[in-house]
């Protein structure tokens, strides 16, 4: 049994509600996952890959659902291949790349709203998946930037942080103006 097993259903899912920046929440460091937390995390899986998929983004970490624990889901896949899952547990960049690129990011805690960000070309990442197995993996490209961006979300840092004060400011005005209109 996969531990991504239940994706094949994933479309008929109800989606775990994602919280909208200024939440709190999204402003607090996770605590680490511990052994006694998996089987609540694989319960909250299915939900969390729905929301995710359904939105649709290629990143999801547990604070931007109310969770202030330290996991993420990632699938940064074409929309017509086939799905490649990833969960991180604990995850933590062992090494990071000297050279830096700049891509443009949007976080589904602030929908609509896109800046580009400077962040290491590619990195290492090790991580726990549901069977506690420890992993490493390289990533480079879009999977490196999202899967920074995701374990950003687990100290309580949004992409809008890596802006100029100006930048960051003017989007949350925006994303305040939007909800305030009832976008989403």
């Amino acid at each position: 049994m996969s531990e991504f097993d239940f994706l094949s259903g994933i479309d008929d899912v109800p989606p775990t509600p994602i919280l909208i920046a200024p939440q709190p929440v999204l402003r607090e460091v996770a605590r680490e996952v511990r052994p006694e937390d998996i089987a609540f995390i694989r319960d909250q899986l299915p939900g969390m890959f729905s929301a995710m998929y359904k939105a649709p983004g290629i990143g999801l970490a547990a604070p931007q659902v109310g969770l202030g624990m330290r996991f993420a889901l990632v699938d940064v896949a074409e929309e017509d291949a086939p799905r490649e899952p990833m969960l991180l547990i604990n995850p933590e960049i062992v090494t990071d790349s000297e050279q830096m690129a700049a891509r443009e990011e949007g976080c589904l805690s602030l929908p609509n709203q896109y800046a580009e960000v400077v962040r290491p070309e590619s990195i290492r990442v090790r991580y726990r998946n549901l069977a506690g197995e420890t992993i490493e993996r390289d990533a480079s490209g879009l999977l490196a930037t999202c899967i920074q961006h995701e374990m950003d979300h687990l100290n309580g840092i949004l992409f809008v942080d890596h802006l100029s004060t100006l930048k960051r400011n003017m989007i949350m005005r925006r994303l305040a103006k939007e909800q305030k209109l009832g976008r989403r």
